[in-house]
């Protein structure tokens, strides 16, 4: 059955001497793999260029019953995102969000919420100025969390309450366990919630803050999703931002 769809690249991985599997988060069918020829010729460079980390692209869909794996037919741009493949600082920022996407993203139902939230996100990176993306990937991470379900309860926040990380909420004493921030790192990430695509540019961080938010971030992540560690582009994002 030929189904059109729209698909966000997340990974290509090398199969043959002549094809490659591509995982990708379909509007249409949740996360989902895909057989593409491999090569080197015209149209396979333009392919390439096409399913880039988080590359937008419309096509249709071969599905046949009993495979997990499906064909892909006539692969367009939804969105050219010159500017994320050109220039290296956004290159390197989608290729760490397409890799976290990939470990986040697990099979499932079509999500029309999160689709809309990433594919914003997305188009987000490919507009803004090379020079204001620094915070870009804490401000995704932060904001992904409402819709995968492990939004933290930030109305529970008070000045002084510790953060209970496996619990998601703030309380006013430290839990049994260690997993929680210090009531100033408590308040620190209260205030990166209120962070958008809009305004990040106007918080002002170091590269030790961003790197250490960054690493609370990953930490929580880890705690509600196994198999968070060994992100190979989480050094390359650090050496950068």
């Amino acid at each position: 059955m030929l189904v059109p769809m729209e698909i966000i690249a997340l990974r290509t991985t090398r199969y043959s001497d002549n094809s490659a599997i591509l995982g990708a988060y379909s509007r249409e069918g949740g996360r989902m793999s895909f057989v593409i020829p491999a090569g080197n010729g015209r149209e396979a460079t333009r392919r390439r260029a096409l399913l880039m980390p988080l590359g937008l692209v419309e096509c249709v869909a071969d599905m046949r019953p009993g495979r997990t794996i499906h064909g892909m037919r006539d692969p367009r741009a939804i969105v050219p995102l010159s500017s994320v493949r050109t220039n290296p600082l956004k290159n390197a920022m989608a290729s760490f969000l397409a890799e976290f996407l990939g470990l986040v993203l697990r099979e499932g139902q079509a999500d029309e919420g999160l689709w809309g939230y990433v594919r914003g996100a997305i188009e987000a990176l490919e507009a803004l100025p090379g020079n204001r993306i620094a915070n870009f990937h804490i401000c995704f991470l932060f904001r992904l969390c409402r819709f995968i379900g492990i939004e933290p309860d930030w109305e529970s926040w008070e000045k002084g309450k510790v953060f209970d990380m496996l619990d998601a909420v703030f309380r006013y004493s430290a839990p049994m366990h260690r997993h929680y921030l210090t009531p100033g790192d408590s308040e620190a990430g209260y205030m990166m919630s209120r962070m958008t695509f809009a305004n990040m540019h106007r918080f002002k961080l170091n590269r030790n803050q961003r790197h250490q938010i960054l690493g609370e971030v990953m930490r929580y992540y880890s705690l509600h999703y196994a198999g968070m560690g060994g992100l190979k582009s989480l050094d390359v994002l650090a050496s950068l931002f």
